[in-house]
């Protein structure tokens, strides 16, 4: 059986028991979701005539064409949401703005790569009209080279962005905040009916519900649904293992950011994703970011060190030695001689394209699997790569013949 093979075989085993990573309690803020929970369905219709007749509680989402009023108009709004079929879709994006946009929408301007990568997942980059510029750079995303480019966040090109007439744009909801609403506020001056959707697209606690919110606005609701459930069956096999494991039995990790003894602490993207893997950050007692003192890692003792490198390519090289060097240096460190992690060769470097962004399900598995070994003696990362490249990047690429995005690389039996 090749890895491929054996890694799907492996996740069709755990999908059957893992839990779902959208919450229980998460509802898709869509109006029309009268009911609350994270689909538009059958169950909506039900929940509004109830609303009618008096036995189901209003909820502010069942005003489903968003006229101020409960009544059988929604039904009817509800019945085409479900179709496809609906002329205008309201939604409450990520920072909680109400927009009311019309449907079919066909031109989308994206500034950002983790929204353009997330669209062709659900097969939604031809409503595409135009990109940021950090996307034209981006050689994963090198479909989208040739498109009209509307600038970045920090230097926008509006004059661009007008003559492609887009219906819908997105930003970051909480990246970037400051430019983006510095952007959404100009170009509300200067077309008050242009549609800003702020939505971010690469935070785990948010990243399938923002998936979907993003298939129902662009009438890819089956797709979303199709990559949700990929992506939610690999991170739930890893926190359904993880459920079994005391925290108190966690190993303490020391994350480094792309350069010596630069770390990430609490409010971090990086802490997140260490403790998504089933580790504990020395440094969560500090927020941010922040230089520290060797001696401090020294003091703190951890059973292994995770660095995160960024300025490597891991598509585009087949050599080891960039991030091998990068391992070299940590462990030859006289200071860190005696800290556990390098007496037991527990150090690991990550290339951020696959521990940051929207791949970041596939570096928490190659965390998950360098902390806790035995309970993911099975857990194959690449082969789940290797499947989100293909199924839903839709890209002809083969991991066993090139691509480098981590040292030691993995064995797998």
């Amino acid at each position: 059986m090749n890895r491929l093979a054996l890694g799907l075989l492996v996740l069709a085993c755990m999908s059957l028991v893992t839990m779902s990573v959208v919450a229980d309690d998460y509802t898709l803020d869509i109006f029309g979701n009268a009911n609350l929970d994270d689909t538009i369905d059958e169950d909506d219709i039900e929940y509004v005539a109830g609303i009618i007749k008096g036995t189901n509680e209003a909820t502010e989402l069942a005003d489903a064409n968003y006229d101020g009023l409960i009544d059988e108009d929604d039904i009817a709004q509800i019945e085409q949401i479900i179709l496809g079929e609906e002329k205008e879709l309201t939604i409450r994006d990520s920072v909680g703005r109400i927009i009311t946009v019309n449907m079919p929408i066909n031109k989308v301007i994206t500034f950002n790569k983790e929204q353009v990568e997330t669209m062709r997942s659900i097969k939604a980059t031809d409503t595409i009209v135009g990109v940021g510029k950090y996307v034209i750079e981006d050689e994963f995303l090198a479909d989208f080279v040739d498109y009209p480019n509307v600038g970045s966040m920090a230097d926008p090109n509006y004059e661009t962005l007008l003559k492609l007439d887009p219906e819908i744009i997105l930003l970051y909801a909480t990246f970037y905040a400051t430019q983006c609403e510095a952007i959404q506020d100009k170009l509300n001056d200067l077309d008050p009916d242009l549609k800003v959707i702020r939505i971010d697209l690469f935070k785990p606690e948010s990243y399938a519900d923002e998936t979907n919110t993003l298939g129902y606005l662009l009438g890819r609701t089956e797709e979303s649904i199709e990559f949700i459930q990929f992506y939610e069956s690999w991170m739930g096999s890893i926190s359904e293992k993880l459920d079994d494991i005391p925290q108190d039995e966690w190993p303490l990790v020391y994350f480094e950011n792309r350069k010596p003894y630069y770390c990430a602490g609490n409010g971090t993207g990086h802490q997140q994703k260490v403790e998504l893997a089933g580790g504990k950050n020395i440094f969560s007692d500090r927020e941010g970011y922040f230089d520290v003192d060797p001696e401090a890692v020294v003091e703190r003792n951890p059973e292994v060190i995770i660095r995160t490198e960024a300025n490597v390519n891991g598509y585009s090289t087949h050599d080891e030695n960039e991030l091998r060097n990068v391992k070299e240096d940590i462990v030859s460190r006289p200071e860190l001689s005696d800290v556990i992690a390098v007496k037991n060769d527990d150090v690991y470097v990550i290339n951020n394209q696959i521990e940051g962004g929207v791949k970041h399900f596939i570096g928490i598995g190659y965390m998950a699997k360098w902390l806790h070994p035995e309970i993911f003696e099975n857990l194959d990362p690449q082969a789940i790569h290797q499947e989100y490249l293909t199924r839903f990047q839709g890209m002809d690429y083969d991991l066993d013949e090139q691509g480098v995005f981590v040292y030691p690389p993995l064995e797998m039996s």
